[in-house]
């Protein structure tokens, strides 16, 4: 698989085990290898939080959009709405030890600037409850998302893959290009 950017790309080779990033700028090609399968065995095996305080999230809806056609190629859509979830309440801050020879001292810490609770420390802005929806475009002959339009109370995130050929790739497209130098990737 080849994923390219405007200064880079990644090729990942599972046949070889490695992936490859070239950097376009500097003409140079660094070689890493990949993980084991076993190493994500490894981590199934890791302790898992307690369940019993999480409550289940809220059901998600999924809404078929139908059929389009975005650049001479048919997709299908589906949009994914996950209702808001409120925030369990914030727990309360403790309440500091007080000096039991300095009365005034206790009052004094109050006004005090970074001491929670002090006057002039802007408090944290809440975003608004809105539900986060993921709307997303398939290619029906690639099987692969070609429009995906993520909306939630932090923004709106577009991805565009543009369709490409669904003929096979010239081989060399996987491979370091032979004016690159190949860089130690310890």
């Amino acid at each position: 698989m080849r994923f390219d950017t405007p200064n880079t790309s990644i090729i990942s080779d599972p046949g070889s085990q490695r992936t490859i990033l070239l950097d376009h700028l500097k003409k140079e090609a660094s070689i890493f290898p990949m993980p084991s399968a076993s190493a994500g065995a490894a981590s199934a095996a890791m302790p898992q939080a307690p369940s019993a305080n999480i409550t289940k999230p809220p059901a998600m809806q999924v809404e078929d959009l139908g059929k389009s056609m975005i650049e001479g190629h048919e997709v299908e859509g589906k949009r994914y709405t996950l209702p808001a979830i409120t925030p369990p309440p914030k727990p309360s801050m403790p309440s500091a030890p007080k000096a039991p020879s300095a009365a005034g001292a206790a009052g004094a810490a109050s006004s005090v600037p970074g001491v929670p609770g002090a006057p002039g420390i802007p408090k944290m802005p809440t975003l608004p409850q809105k539900p986060n929806i993921t709307e997303v475009w398939t290619s029906v002959k690639l099987r692969a998302p070609v429009l995906t339009k993520v909306t939630t109370a932090a923004g709106e995130q577009t991805t565009y893959c543009k369709p490409t050929s669904t003929d096979e790739p010239h081989p060399s497209v996987f491979q370091i290009p032979p004016e690159y130098k190949i860089k130690s990737s310890a």
